[in-house]
């Protein structure tokens, strides 16, 4: 249902008269362009990324650490013993790693969804900001069917949303 709501308000729209639909004004966001290019989105990722470096430098280590053990097994020169000490070790050791780059992968996108819900706030604010200021009736959000590109208003969008972050980040360094 809720894909099919702007269509359905499209519709809604041009059925309620040419005159009407004339005086209108609509407005379109790319919402996969603004959670790709705002700024605080941007900034998110950053925050993320320091957060969870040490755990994935970690698991990269181990990574060489398994290609260090495949490869001393390819040598084929350990004894029997030698050997299957260090394929017990090297599966051990492989099963601990895709255990923690799971527990990692499944914790950063936990991680930004948590960071995107925080962020759909000041980006609905934004967009009836620019819509109150710019006149604007309707503002659809992708998924469209289609969208003209006169009706597209991201980058308005984008911009409100710079100039909130850059806001922000002077406040903070205010503090």
């Amino acid at each position: 249902m809720k894909r099919f709501l702007p269509l359905m308000l499209t519709l809604f729209v041009l059925a309620a008269g040419p005159a009407t639909a004339q005086q209108m004004r609509i407005g379109y966001v790319d919402m996969k362009q603004v959670l790709d290019n705002a700024p605080q989105v941007l900034a998110g990722r950053e925050k993320l990324d320091i957060e969870f470096r040490p755990r994935n430098e970690t698991i990269e280590f181990q990574d060489r650490q398994v290609q260090t053990m495949e490869d001393r097994l390819q040598m084929g020169d350990l004894a029997e013993d030698d050997k299957k000490r260090l394929e017990r070790e090297l599966r051990e050791m492989q099963r601990n790693v895709n255990r923690q780059r799971e527990d990692l992968r499944d914790e950063l996108s936990f991680r930004r969804t948590e960071e995107v819900q925080k962020l759909e706030d000041q980006i609905n604010l934004a967009v009836q900001e620019i819509a109150r200021d710019n006149g604007y009736d309707l503002i659809l959000s992708s998924p469209v069917i289609y969208a003209d590109p006169s009706l597209d208003i991201t980058q308005l969008i984008l911009d409100q949303l710079r100039l909130e972050h850059e806001a922000d980040k002077r406040d903070r360094s205010l503090r």
